[in-house]
């Protein structure tokens, strides 16, 4: 038996920094939902639990005890699997590669196992992204990642373009350069739009607080998201999690696409096309 789960790419539509707990960690409050990118996590029943690593990113991902997926499966020992991880996000890169990894690869060891899924507190021990990417649906992100709540109101179809420069923006120094840590959070309830337009004009009215410090500490940034917004039909540009990956929103996959074949003079830049998951 062997089972495929896919590990979408994770995408802050926003991402408010809304104070500090007295240990040190960010409260957020962020706007989640997950693209058609991603990796793919596939296990079958072995002898004892071993990674191997395959695919257009895999160069540099770690196989031993330091990959997040090895982590997650420590959360389960009851099953033991040959996982098999097919990298197509970059890392580190403000869309969860390594979190949805993992996600992942819990679903995929419950299902092969028929076992139950680890604990919240033990998810949110894997890393603050790890809660949403198990969620995998539209979500209101809050507290340190630990509160997870799912839309209530269908999305627009939207298109979706992920950008990165290749750049390195690490995230203790992009938390390090924010100006404030106690910005207003998102409205109480958030609204439900039916057009593309209309969410848009919402997610405007929103922030992402990592942005502007990102962008001091790469300006490259400013020139992805410059890019990103002169790409025809783009209704938002703007930076996910920490960076440096950026995205745009369009009405749907097929002028992603478009926009995507625009920004190929950029050799350096990866850029992926696809649509916003349900």
């Amino acid at each position: 038996m062997t089972v495929r789960e896919f590990a979408p790419a994770k995408v802050n539509l926003t991402l408010h920094v809304t104070g500090r707990r007295p240990d040190r960690y960010h409260l957020l409050d962020s706007f989640v939902v997950f693209a058609s990118v991603g990796d793919w996590v596939r296990a079958e029943p072995a002898p004892e639990t071993r990674l191997a690593v395959s695919g257009p990113r895999a160069e540099g991902v770690p196989v031993d005890g330091r990959n997040l997926v090895l982590k997650a499966a420590a959360l389960l020992p009851e099953v033991h699997a040959g996982i098999m991880l097919e990298k197509h996000l970059p890392a580190a890169a403000g869309i969860g590669g390594g979190s949805s990894d993992a996600a992942a690869t819990l679903r995929a060891l419950a299902r092969l196992g028929g076992a139950e899924l680890p604990p919240a507190e033990a998810v949110l021990a894997l890393g603050a992204d790890v809660p949403v990417c198990l969620a995998g649906r539209p979500c209101r992100m809050e507290g340190i990642g630990e509160r997870v709540t799912p839309l209530s109101g269908a999305l627009p179809e939207m298109g979706i373009l992920l950008v990165n420069p290749g750049v390195d923006v690490p995230t203790p120094k992009v938390f390090a350069a924010l100006d404030r840590r106690d910005n207003p959070p998102m409205p109480e309830a958030l609204p439900v739009c039916e057009s593309l337009g209309a969410f848009t004009a919402f997610l405007a009215q929103q922030r992402n607080d990592l942005e502007a410090p990102a962008r001091a500490l790469e300006p490259v940034i400013g020139e992805v998201l410059a890019a990103l917004a002169a790409t025809d039909g783009c209704s938002l540009a703007r930076m996910s999690g920490s960076g440096a990956t950026c995205f745009g929103l369009y009405e749907n996959e097929a002028a992603a696409q478009a926009a995507a074949k625009a920004l190929q003079r950029h050799v350096d830049w990866w850029v992926a096309a696809g649509n916003v998951l349900p």
